[in-house]
């Protein structure tokens, strides 16, 4: 569905461009983020994603999907990927990738699992499943509108969260299960009793994380009462146990 929510705005959608790599940040030894140039792109909706193509010299080609970081606003596109032992495009992207490469990418592609603070919101992901969170967060903060939105994060350590310190500033609920969190939170799994004070009487829930997080979250926002007519569900392949973040 390329419909925003009930309303008749369609997300917008762009073909291959190429874009330039002007910015490279390792921000742990296991991710790396990307900020493009794309001289003719179509401005993006936050939660929405982006195809990046590697070819090789022999023709061989590999593509994976990534959430844009960044809000509309910024300049540049940013792009946080965790880098996977066996990932082909992860791999080349934080171990290889530099300033001045040209990369090819599709997009903007989406248009289920996107906001554009016109309406409540409350977000819950799970490790590198914040992303098209932060996006949400960064647009929302361009336009004044954080009193529409609310967020819970989980991870198994501070360390492990990807835009650890502006989730923070933006009072979302940080969960972590294998240290104490900052605000002295004990670890531990996200529970049904911090979340349920998050979620607006209206509006989208969006949940983001592998596919087991993804459907446990859906399970305890049902048992909330939430009708699974406003869950918006992005879910990309397991990265660890959902035992680690749900109770």
């Amino acid at each position: 569905m390329t419909e925003y929510l009930r309303g008749t705005r369609r997300a917008p959608t762009g073909g291959w461009r190429h874009a330039t790599v002007r910015e490279i940040l390792h921000p742990s030894p296991r991710a790396v983020i990307l900020r493009l140039e794309v001289p003719d792109r179509i401005d993006h909706w936050p939660g929405q994603h982006y195809v990046i193509r590697l070819t090789a010299e022999d023709g061989y080609t590999a593509q994976r999907s990534y959430s844009v970081a960044s809000p509309a606003s910024d300049q540049l596109l940013e792009f946080y990927v965790e880098r996977l032992d066996d990932g082909e495009v992860s791999s080349f992207l934080a171990d290889v990738a530099e300033v001045g490469d040209e990369l090819e990418i599709r997009g903007p592609i989406g248009g289920w699992f996107v906001w554009t603070a016109d309406a409540p919101m409350f977000g819950i992901a799970g490790g590198s499943g914040v992303v098209p969170l932060v996006s949400m967060l960064r647009h929302a903060v361009h336009l004044g509108r954080t009193d529409l939105m609310t967020l819970a994060v989980s991870a198994r350590t501070l360390a492990d969260l990807p835009y650890a310190d502006e989730l923070v500033a933006a009072a979302a609920v940080v969960t972590l299960s294998r240290e104490i969190s900052d605000n002295g939170r004990a670890a531990g799994r996200i529970t049904a009793a911090e979340v349920a004070p998050l979620v607006p009487p209206e509006g989208a829930c969006f949940v983001c994380g592998s596919t087991a997080f993804s459907g446990a979250v859906t399970e305890m926002l049902t048992s909330l009462g939430v009708d699974v007519q406003r869950i918006r569900i992005e879910s990309f392949g397991p990265t660890g146990s959902p035992a680690d973040l749900i109770a």
